[in-house]
């Protein structure tokens, strides 16, 4: 496990201790072929450890029938909500949605797949009694992914976002994560939630930024599911360069006073 705070934790913060009310929020787009095992074994998971949880599935209008798949095999299970979004599309945006209607004092964010395997969700949440952001890592000793070659090119953006962000996480891409409810009300979620997977380094970025606390936990990361990716390699690699280097150069002048009251 590694360690990157943007701050050490003040006395003045809370502690925040189990038992807590926690909401997984689960966007989904086209994953029929594998959601129904992947919410078996979520919700399998919650229940042997004891955990109090709602799970909303953030579908996204998935055109092979995630949605309707879902509630005929769940039907009324009070603890899954599925939302069938009609908003603006896309992975932050559905991320934001299913945040904001989250009701838990800790959110944990994970994808559908089985990439982001439900065995972590207990430790992310655990950890939150001594972080205010956990955050699953492929980098950090433990971690790992399935495939060595997507491994090697997301640990090559890994360091040239941490060399430009001047950041000591190891994993910026992972977007598996808990988060307290409180902590996430601070940030500003309008410059963060937007497009694709490039939300989650812009929501480290902006958490450091505040001091907030944040502990990577080893996750290794399983085979894909059902679906497939839907990042094409080559120019989700250059949009994300690109949006590094602005969010960068694009804060560079000091926190504006309202932030260093928030900071301090």
């Amino acid at each position: 496990m590694s360690t990157a705070a943007g701050g050490r934790r003040g006395p003045e913060r809370e502690s925040f201790l189990p038992p807590v009310h926690v909401s997984v929020v689960v966007p989904s787009y086209n994953e029929s072929g594998s959601i129904v095992r992947f919410l078996r074994e979520l919700t399998s998971i919650l229940d042997d450890h004891k955990i109090d949880h709602e799970i909303l599935l953030m579908d996204d209008a998935s055109p092979d029938g995630t949605a309707d798949l879902v509630e005929r095999e769940f039907g009324a299970q009070p603890r899954l909500q599925v939302v069938r979004r009609h908003g603006p599309r896309g992975l932050a945006a559905s991320i934001r949605d299913g945040l904001a209607r989250a009701e838990g004092d800790a959110l944990v964010v994970m994808d559908s797949d089985f990439n982001h395997d439900p065995k972590g969700v207990p430790m992310l949440v655990k950890f939150l009694a001594d972080f205010e952001l956990v955050s699953g890592s492929r980098f950090a000793p433990g971690g790992g992914m399935y495939s060595r070659s997507r491994q090697v090119g997301s640990f090559i953006m890994n360091l040239f976002a941490r060399v430009v962000l001047q950041t000591q996480i190891q994993d910026n891409l992972s977007g598996y994560f808990a988060i307290r409810r409180d902590v996430l009300a601070r940030l500003p979620a309008d410059r963060i939630f937007w497009g694709y997977g490039d939300y989650y380094f812009r929501l480290l970025f902006y958490a450091q930024r505040q001091r907030t606390t944040v502990l990577e936990i080893p996750v290794v990361y399983r085979s894909r599911e059902g679906g497939g990716s839907k990042t094409p390699l080559l120019r989700t690699t250059l949009r994300y360069g690109a949006e590094i280097l602005r969010l960068r150069f694009a804060n560079l002048l000091p926190a504006s006073a309202s932030e260093r009251s928030r900071q301090s």
